[in-house]
């Protein structure tokens, strides 16, 4: 199925269609043809900072028309994945306030304190992150090395205004210089979240395209769920790095209003 016939749009945010709370060139009016056509667009995203709550309140404030059900985040499922394997466990958290009122919230039993009835440790992307937590964190995976190890996303870096901070696999890859644990992660590349999104609005997969700036998580995420996918070129890849990549995209465009054109 061609890009004009797509009617289901899953949009990383970082990188692509916005930098911190700006929106990148083109991406309003891509917002307004996608509702036009009939179409909904989801917003998937790693960054676990905020609240599905948090970010239509971001994006309310930019003036993008958007509702609860207009994101799915590594948040929305870690929440799923926990539930559905470690619902009955007290869960070690490093992550921010936001991120550990939301899996409070789904009934998850969370904490930031080392405790003896710890029995699961996650991870997310930290923007709070103290040398505390990290330390905490180190002494429960060393003292407990069976423990369950997991983690909302492998990004390395998120984009910011002024270039990029260090992300939730950055902060894997600290904790693994220390313990020697990988975690497991569960955002992006992991094909849930789109499935989450096509059992949500109900599109085909034939209807759907992914849409990213990086193509170790975002083509990666859409080629596991056998969707099509688009790269733009706004964020972390360049167009040098589709030579010898392991993710190759269906698409690629230089930014989203250049795919904009090409849909609509």
């Amino acid at each position: 199925m061609g890009l004009r016939q797509k009617r289901l749009f899953l949009l990383d945010i970082d990188g692509t269609v916005s930098l911190d709370a700006t929106l990148l060139p083109g991406s309003m009016d891509f917002f307004r043809h996608v509702l036009e056509s009939g179409g909904k667009y989801v917003f998937i995203t790693n960054n676990s900072t905020r609240s599905v709550a948090d970010y239509v309140e971001k994006f309310r404030r930019m003036g993008v028309p958007a509702d609860e059900s207009s994101f799915v985040t590594a948040s929305t499922a870690t929440v799923q994945y926990l539930k559905a394997r470690h619902a009955e466990d007290r869960i070690f958290v490093v992550g921010t306030r936001s991120f550990r009122s939301e899996l409070a919230r789904a009934g998850l039993s969370v904490t930031e304190a080392l405790s003896p009835d710890v029995s699961c440790a996650l991870v997310g992307f930290d923007d709070e992150l103290t040398y505390e937590k990290a330390r905490a964190l180190c002494e429960l995976l060393c003292t407990r090395p069976g423990m369950p190890y997991l983690a909302t996303n492998p990004d390395l870096a998120c984009p910011v205004g002024f270039g990029a901070i260090p992300d939730c696999g950055a902060i894997c890859g600290m904790i693994r210089c220390a313990t020697g644990r990988e975690p497991v992660y569960i955002g992006k590349p992991n094909p849930i979240i789109v499935d989450m999104c096509l059992a949500q609005t109900g599109f085909s997969k034939e209807q759907t395209l992914v849409i990213g700036d990086r193509l170790y998580t975002d083509i990666a995420c859409g080629i596991a769920a056998g969707v099509d996918t688009a790269v733009v070129f706004t964020g972390e890849a360049k167009p040098g790095d589709l030579a010898d990549t392991a993710f190759p995209p269906a698409f690629a465009f230089p930014s989203i209003r250049e795919l904009d054109e090409a849909v609509f």
